[in-house]
């Protein structure tokens, strides 16, 4: 009897292969040597990521997009624009594993640097001031750079490397 429990079991098993087999080869899939393995795609779509990151955190960006809350005082703006580049840098962490460390400590200092100017834009409104009052300065500022913005400088390495990468 217990025998019997086996050998079903068994042929259970071959015959569960087999049809995992054949459905593997009617879908083309075919494993690979991990020799052959290549990171390229994974690190170029970092790169992709990272780009739309540098983008996204940018000053021009985050106010865009945080226009779109309205009755905001300059308080609650600042909060509101410090926790979406916040968000927005934890949530692409894991792609620097991918890129080269120049690459990521350059947009590491990207979210720095717009944290640093958010924070001080907000402490030189007077009390009471609106939302609007901090997104303005901080497009005002954003015009005013006379190297160009940094998130624009971030997007060039980040497309130097790249390139490196696909060569």
């Amino acid at each position: 009897m217990i025998g019997l429990v086996v050998g079903l079991i068994a042929l259970l098993v071959a015959l569960y292969t087999f049809y995992l087999v054949n459905d593997l080869r009617k879908n083309n899939i075919k494993q690979q040597p991990a020799d052959s393995f290549s990171s390229k795609p994974l690190q170029l779509q970092a790169y992709e990521r990272i780009a739309i990151l540098a983008d996204r955190i940018s000053l021009a960006s985050l106010v865009s997009r945080a226009n779109q809350q309205q009755g905001l005082d300059a308080r609650q703006m600042q909060k509101l624009l410090i926790d979406s580049i916040k968000q927005e840098y934890e949530y692409n962490t894991s792609q620097q594993i991918y890129i080269s460390p120049i690459a990521w400590e350059t947009v590491k200092s990207l979210k720095d640097q717009n944290m640093l100017i958010i924070n001080q834009m907000a402490s030189t409104l007077p009390e009471g001031a609106s939302g609007t009052d901090l997104n303005r300065r901080l497009l005002e500022f954003a015009m005013t750079q006379k190297k160009g913005m940094l998130h624009e400088v971030v997007l060039e390495a980040l497309n130097f490397e790249a390139k490196k990468v696909m060569k």
